[in-house]
């Protein structure tokens, strides 16, 4: 059983009354609830399989158990994504409010759960930018985000700050807040023993700052979803306040249904959405969608990004091989460019964007790197295998079973038959490719990411059993 902090019970108490002693005992008795999301532009599943999260979009459910996901190679394929079930509410949310392309920043993404739902659910054709401000979190965005493989993202690395720098650029701009983390008491009790009054009060300011910083880049008419994953009024209600006050944002409603347990505003009658672990099946969350005037205007210059990450070019840029173009389907939609010592294909129609972004900002990645360049080789990246968008005719392909898929994500030898034609060749597992080896036919070479490899020993007792099936 949990010890919840003395203050902490003592604040919960007065919000919640009544309610408190069986919120009391979800938190500190109850386990937390095991669930993922499916990548549909991977994977299909038998949806009688698993319980639905009903407020997902139709691609989050439950598990039975917490398997050992380290060692599933579907995991990292990114069949499927391991996200809590509260925080799938911004599957509804898009699902009510977002009905045309957009282009979409999600401010405070890592380690990416909203990031890959939003290039799940949006309308085709929209962009998605997953930015984060502490460096060793946007590596695992990065990461994250490669394995769900669509080429219509992009992955910054800045502050919310130097995202003002992009007036009026994006159509919905998500800000799940760096927050006390009440609600994830359950799930992760060091949280518990980093709390304190103090605490929230710092995450408050702190939120109230980004929101300020960030607002610039939201266009007239656009959307705002704002979230936490804590209880308190400060961080919550009182956030939302501040934006109808100084900035005329407009609170929407979305509509929920009564047997999902969603609770409302603890204070005042504004439309928000709570998530308590007493009613609903998982953690704690927050979440709110304010829409910005239509009439509003940019009220000051924002700050740059201190550094440009991509060097002045000279004369005329060499054409991309139509042999690597065709790595990718449908290789006419993508605009084609060497950057630095790698060929990326970025989606047309924002081209430009990530061509600025990449000048402007501290850029991580951004639409498909498909190669590295040495000498006259084109050489595949791992990020396009993992691609929804790779032409898997355009490489030999070679099945693993399941042992044969953990050595390989362990970055070990690798023994391929006689008979598999020599070059690269793409490892795949119940039809998911898990990256390159390069066949120079006396032995295989691994290129799986030395960075990703599974560095765990201990295997478990049995394998996962998600299952899963390839769209073709």
């Amino acid at each position: 059983m949990l010890a919840l902090p003395p203050l902490f019970v003592d604040r919960m108490q007065r919000l919640l009354r009544d309610d408190y002693a069986t919120f009391e005992q979800a938190v500190a008795e109850t386990e937390s609830p095991v669930s993922i999301r499916f990548n549909p532009g991977k994977s299909v599943i038998d949806v009688t399989a698993y319980p639905a999260v009903a407020w997902s979009g139709g691609v989050g459910f439950y598990l039975p158990q917490r398997p050992a996901f380290t060692f599933d190679p579907l995991f990292h394929a990114g069949a499927y994504y391991v996200q809590e079930a509260a925080s799938m509410f911004l599957g509804e949310v898009i699902k009510q409010w977002i009905h045309e392309p957009v282009r979409y920043l999600d401010l405070c993404a890592a380690p990416g759960g909203k990031t890959t739902h939003a290039l799940s659910l949006l309308p085709q054709g929209s962009l998605v930018v997953g930015n984060e401000y502490v460096k060793s979190r946007a590596a695992i965005l990065a990461e994250n985000v490669t394995k769900w493989g669509s080429p219509f993202s992009a992955v910054t690395h800045n502050s919310a700050a130097e995202w003002g720098a992009f007036t009026h650029c994006f159509d919905v701009i998500a800000t799940d807040v760096p927050c006390s983390g009440e609600g994830m008491f359950r799930k992760d009790p060091e949280a518990i023993t980093e709390w304190s009054p103090a605490a929230v009060t710092t995450c408050a300011t702190r939120q109230r700052e980004i929101l300020v910083d960030v607002w610039n880049a939201l266009r007239p008419g656009g959307l705002l979803i704002y979230s936490t994953c804590t209880y308190n009024i400060e961080e919550n209600e009182a956030m939302i306040a501040f934006l109808a006050e100084h900035y005329d944002a407009e609170p929407l409603p979305v509509t929920v249904r009564p047997e999902w347990g969603i609770g409302g505003a603890l204070q005042g009658d504004m439309p928000v959405y709570r998530f308590m672990p007493h009613r609903t099946q998982g953690e704690g969350l927050f979440m709110a969608v304010l829409r910005k005037p239509e009439d509003a205007v940019a009220e000051r210059t924002p700050k740059r990004a201190g550094k440009e990450m991509a060097k002045k070019r000279g004369g005329k840029m060499p054409e991309v091989p139509s042999a690597v173009k065709q790595w990718l389907k449908h290789s006419d939609d993508y605009e084609w460019l060497f950057e630095e010592n790698s060929v990326v294909a970025y989606p047309q129609p924002y081209a430009e964007e990530m061509l600025r972004m990449r000048r402007d900002l501290y850029f991580l990645q951004g639409g498909i790197a498909v190669a590295t360049v040495k000498g006259r080789d084109y050489i595949p990246t791992h990020a396009l295998a993992l691609s929804q968008v790779f032409d898997r005719e355009a490489f030999p392909v070679y099945e693993v079973d399941y042992c044969q898929a953990i050595s390989y994500l362990r970055r070990e030898a690798i023994v391929l038959p006689a008979g598999v034609p020599t070059g690269y060749v793409i490892v795949a597992y119940r039809g998911f490719p898990l990256g390159w080896v390069k066949n120079i036919g006396s032995r295989a070479n691994n290129l799986y990411p030395q960075e990703w490899r599974i560095r765990a020993t201990h295997m478990p007792e049995k394998t996962p059993d998600i299952v899963a099936t390839h769209l073709p």
